[in-house]
């Protein structure tokens, strides 16, 4: 909307005259405070939806084992009290984290989704088949911010510009090109972030995250269900990759194109380790979740209770201690979250079910001053 003096001004150059003859109104009083956002809520850990049944011996090996990212220094301390102890039984763990930490329920309701670190077919040349080239960061492309997600292109004069969106880039020749991949495997690998490809004498590599066009991540699943492609409860990842592959072509590509973001790979040999988060760090399986980056910090730890699946097959809940160690172009909110469940087709189809209803409880340290 325009600044109320320049819809004055144009309303005067109208109607000259009344506008010189009206009568001044009221001065404006002061503007009202903002409301503060609410406080979060106070917990016993016997309030936490499914804590008794958690494997809390399980939560801690991954907590003692990627704790050293926070910059707290609370979370510090007790990050080496854990790393001074030996590995827990159920019961001891358990009390480690009600004697260290005090939950606090975070205001609100959001959604939890879920990722995995995908394993796909490749090609060293295209075919039919393997078409979609897999694109290394561009040499005009100018990418900052964490994980190098803002990018601008450099012109030939020098001068930054928005980089251009998915469908310019892939109706474009590549310069360069690390694989050629199936075109609905190459949009899923990219919505993940990183994988594995295998190719035909067996060999594996890791293609990893290097940067992005800088556009708006927008999803797919929801203009599929409003066209009629697919069920309100059946987009899953699962189902829109076959739907996909089964119209793959200009159908397909229309689809994918309405998701402006694109993302740049590098690759480097497969050593088995799991796929490292933003953090800098493996993310365990199960144990680690992308957030919010302005929200909340790295090393952060939760309790999450997602609840109410709208997808089929889904599993009904998931409730567990989690570790802030990513971050992701979807992930907006403070009540949000994406839950890492580890590599291959299996993570994957659970992964592409998930999307819950969420309540997060962050785990606040009761050491240090103030707490």
């Amino acid at each position: 909307m325009a600044p109320l003096k320049i819809l004055l001004a144009s309303a005067c150059a109208l109607t000259l005259a009344a506008c010189a003859t009206a009568k001044p109104g009221p001065t404006p009083g002061p503007r009202p405070t903002p409301a503060p956002a609410p406080a979060p809520v106070l917990e016993q850990f016997s309030d936490l939806p499914g804590w008794g049944s958690e494997d809390h011996a399980g939560a801690f090996e991954a907590y003692r084992s990627t704790c050293g990212v926070a910059r707290d220094a609370a979370m510090g301390e007790i990050c080496r009290r854990a790393r001074s102890r030996s590995a827990l039984d159920p019961r001891e763990a358990r009390a480690f984290f009600e004697d260290n930490f005090r939950p606090e329920l975070l205001p609100g309701e959001g959604i939890l989704t879920a990722y995995y670190a995908p394993e796909y077919e490749a090609r060293s040349r295209p075919d039919a088949e393997f078409s979609a080239p897999v694109r290394p960061k561009p040499a005009d492309l100018v990418s900052s911010g964490q994980g190098g997600r803002d990018a601008q292109q450099r012109g030939p004069d020098g001068r930054l510009g928005p980089y251009p969106d998915r469908t310019a880039i892939e109706t474009s020749a590549p310069d360069q090109v690390l694989a050629w991949m199936r075109p609905e495997e190459l949009f899923f690998l990219q919505v993940q972030g990183s994988g594995v490809v295998t190719y035909p004498d067996g060999k594996r590599v890791k293609v990893l995250f290097s940067a992005t066009n800088g556009r708006t991540f927008a999803g797919i699943a929801n203009p599929m269900r409003d066209r009629g492609l697919l069920a309100a409860n059946n987009t899953s990842g699962e189902a829109i990759r076959q739907w996909l592959a089964d119209h793959r072509g200009r159908e397909a590509d229309a689809i994918m194109r309405l998701n402006p973001r694109y993302v740049f790979f590098t690759t480097a040999p497969d050593d088995g380790r799991p796929p490292v988060g933003s953090a800098g760090i493996p993310l365990p399986t199960g144990r680690a979740i992308a957030v919010d980056p302005s929200r909340h910090s790295s090393g952060e730890l939760f309790w999450i209770d997602g609840v109410a699946p709208i997808l089929n097959g889904a599993f009904p809940t998931y409730r567990r201690l989690v570790t802030a160690l990513d971050v992701g172009g979807a992930i907006k909110g403070p009540v949000r979250a994406d839950l890492y469940l580890g590599q291959g087709q299996r993570a994957g189809t659970e992964a592409g079910r998930v999307r819950h209803t969420l309540r997060m409880h962050r785990l606040v340290p009761r050491v240090g001053p103030g707490r």
